[in-house]
């Protein structure tokens, strides 16, 4: 299928054939029959893809901040190339498509195969879209207005936050889609409607809707307002305008009544002057995108609805209310569309969207899509014996870690998937694979193909190492290898009941940095035990982000302290016997957030993890201690290596090293050996069951024996 993706490092804005998506959990697979393009939103995006790095910084100051720090903690080259690996990252562009449920996903109650919807996807052929971001079309909606239902909310969103009431007067500014949506709402609403914008055309459009509409380069839009309203003011101004200017909030402040309510709904200058606000009383609110439910996880991706008696419009509902006016008569957008191009000429619009158009929409041929779950990207003559990799999981690790480390390994990539494809055709088109798929089952069942590497979330690890052992694949896992005990007791019944079990690898990365190694060169093989402190300055990640739920990330400790046990292990050459965890604060999140991890081991040395996350990013990430035989050695963020009371050492240096290269060197070169895995099943299980253990200590508040 098709697919319009911005490209940000070189700027074009292309039409990508891509593997089509599959239908996921809780989603609604939607074959798409229009679009409508956001002149407003991807005319942003599509300048920014095109402007010089220099230009993308100016625009993005607090990305600047970021990488400065980076660079003070991981070094230049490392920040470097993961900040060219992100601009590398594909951008698909569209939020407003309409079209025909073609899948339905487990938990979907509501659709049915064949019924007309109006949803968020993007500008593709296909999309999968979550439930609570799909509306049914009412039968007198074509699809061609359908399209119009999200920008049509977010409009509808920023009116909800102003809360007309019949007869008061709103001025909208800004007569662009958005804001002539706004506009005839306003006046359905029984709300007398001023406009503002700079193009004539907009203004004339506005004025046929009914709306007091003015040039704002030729009229004193302050003035307008006042000589309008008797000089009372407008009760509630909603801006809908972009601009890096000051001036548009001054100018809603000056031309708004007593109390008068102010509403954000566009991208302006916010540099507000206290007096212009304080001597009125206003109210100041932006709104946020097209209503309730936005960016939440629960709502959006796991199909949680808000009680309709406690929120009452969520953006599925404000979809629902604009398809409704559109039905009624209530808004015309037909009036508002200036061109209609069939996809494969997208560039009409694209080439250039400074043209003066106010809707353009794409026009999809529902009848010739290649509905193919797996694209060929690059044909091989010949394939190796060995080597063959197949990757699921193409999301930022695998960019960003992946795929650099594995650069020199000499394996042979074969496929990489994704389960929305776009991502996973992009790796595959950078680094020479054979195939992009959205099925990584054909990966499972492709003979050719002895190496699986996962790297999808983590509440799908267990499920896809045991499917590889099945397949009797060699499987590398990125950590954890599960997140609680009943998937970690099944992956060891799945490897104990092969008769002869190919390897199983997980990316506990750090025992493969040449720091790592040189320090167990240092210690050696002595019989007495070690004293070993890590601490990792983790940083701070929101609550709402996927790894702190233990559903889906089995929160920090298990997905990133992780490391740090198996480290040990390997430091120690002996397995933990006891774990012990006490957290900071109440909620599960600041739980696995905050945290000391004591460990023994069976031979008696015993280690200290700090796994902290409310330190500051300027500090070293990551720092390690050992203590043993009158010796002391320094481990500062894979950077360098102190060694106190050693003979012939004392120093080692380096760029940042934490053995992601040297891990996939051996990974590689023991898959085509057929040797024993790079680390020992019984290390991986008995790092895993630890760190599962520890979480059981901070609840129980006691000692866990493994």
């Amino acid at each position: 299928m098709l697919q319009i993706i911005q490209d940000l490092k070189k700027g074009n804005t292309i039409l990508e054939e891509i593997p089509t998506p599959l239908v996921r959990k809780g989603h609604v697979l939607i074959q798409t029959h229009r679009s409508l393009v956001s002149l407003g939103t991807e005319k942003m995006l599509v300048e920014f893809g095109k402007g010089s790095l220099i230009s993308k910084a100016r625009q993005q100051p607090e990305k600047v901040k970021q990488v400065l720090d980076k660079i003070k903690t991981e070094g230049l080259l490392p920040t470097l190339e993961a900040v060219f690996n992100k601009l590398d990252e594909p951008l698909p562009l569209g939020y407003c498509n309409a079209g025909e449920v073609i899948g339905i996903g487990e938990g979907v109650t509501e659709y049915s195969i064949g019924d007309r919807v109006a949803s968020n996807g993007a500008h593709a052929e296909i999309v999968s879209v979550p439930k609570n971001l799909v509306a049914k079309i009412p039968d007198n909606v074509t699809y061609e207005e359908a399209a119009f239902t999200v920008i049509g909310s977010i409009g509808l969103q920023g009116i909800r936050l102003a809360n007309p009431t019949i007869g008061e007067t709103f001025v909208v500014v800004g007569l662009g889609l958005i804001g002539l949506i706004t506009a005839e709402l306003l006046i359905a609403n029984g709300c007398n409607v001023i406009g503002f914008d700079f193009d004539d055309q907009k203004v004339r459009i506005a004025s046929t809707k009914g709306v007091n509409a003015f040039n704002a380069s030729t009229n004193d839009v302050v003035k307008t307002v006042e000589s309008l309203t008797n000089g009372i003011g407008s009760d509630a101004v909603i801006i809908t305008a972009s601009t890096k200017s000051n001036e548009v909030i001054s100018q809603a402040a000056q031309m708004s009544r007593k109390k008068g309510r102010i509403v954000l709904v566009g991208v302006i200058g916010l540099d507000i002057q206290r007096a212009d606000f304080f001597k009125k009383e206003l109210s100041f609110q932006v709104s946020c995108s097209y209503g309730p439910g936005r960016y939440d996880e629960d709502y959006e991706q796991r199909g949680m609805d808000y009680p309709i008696g406690y929120v009452r419009w969520t953006q599925k509902r404000n979809f629902e209310t604009i398809l409704n006016a559109i039905s009624k008569k209530q808004i015309n957008v037909q009036d508002l569309i200036t061109e209609r191009v069939s996809l494969k000429d997208y560039l009409q619009i694209y080439g250039d969207m400074g043209k003066g158009s106010i809707a353009s929409i794409l026009e999809y041929p529902v009848q010739s899509i290649n509905r193919s779950e797996t694209v060929a990207v690059k044909h091989f003559a010949s394939r190796p014996s060995s080597g063959i990799i197949g990757i699921i999981g193409a999301g930022n690790f695998t960019k960003m870690t992946v795929m650099p480390a594995l650069k020199s390994a000499g394996a042979h990539y074969k496929y990489i998937s994704s389960a929305g494809g776009l991502t996973a055709k992009s790796l595959a088109n950078k680094y020479g694979f054979e195939f992009s798929t959205t099925d990584y089952q054909q990966i499972l069942n492709d003979q050719e193909v002895d190496l699986i590497m996962i790297t999808t979330r983590h509440d799908l690890h267990a499920k896809m190492v045991i499917e590889s052992i099945v397949s009797e694949k060699n499987v590398f896992v990125e950590k954890p290898l599960a997140i609680n005990g009943e998937e970690l007791d099944a992956i060891l019944n799945a490897y104990n009941n092969q008769t002869n079990p190919k390897s199983i690898s997980v990316g506990f990365n750090r025992r493969f940095s040449p720091f790592s190694k040189k320090i167990k060169t240092l210690i050696g093989t002595a019989t007495d035990s070690l004293n070993m402190i890590a601490t990792m300055n983790a940083g701070f990640i929101p609550p709402e982000v996927w790894v702190h739920d233990m559903k889906t990330g089995g929160g920090r400790i298990i997905g990133e302290a992780c490391h740090f046990i198996d480290l040990m292990v390997y430091f120690t050459g002996s397995k933990v016997a006891e774990v012990s965890m006490s957290a900071l604060g109440k909620t599960p999140t600041e739980q696995t957030d905050n945290a000391i991890i004591t460990l023994k081991f069976q031979n008696g040395s015993q280690g200290v993890i700090n796994y902290f996350s409310n330190g500051s990013k300027s500090y070293q990430k990551e720092r390690v201690e050992i203590y043993s035989q009158g010796r002391t050695l320094i481990l500062d963020n894979f950077r360098k290596l102190e060694g106190f009371g050693f003979k012939g050492f004392s120093t080692m240096r380096g760029t940042l090293d934490k053995g992601h290269k040297n891990q996939f060197n051996e990974l590689i070169t023991q898959v085509k050996s057929g040797g024993k895995s790079i680390i020992p099943f019984e290390e991986i299980y008995n790092s895993t069951k630890a760190s599962l253990a520890a979480i059981k200590s901070m609840q129980e508040g006691g000692w866990i024996k493994i």
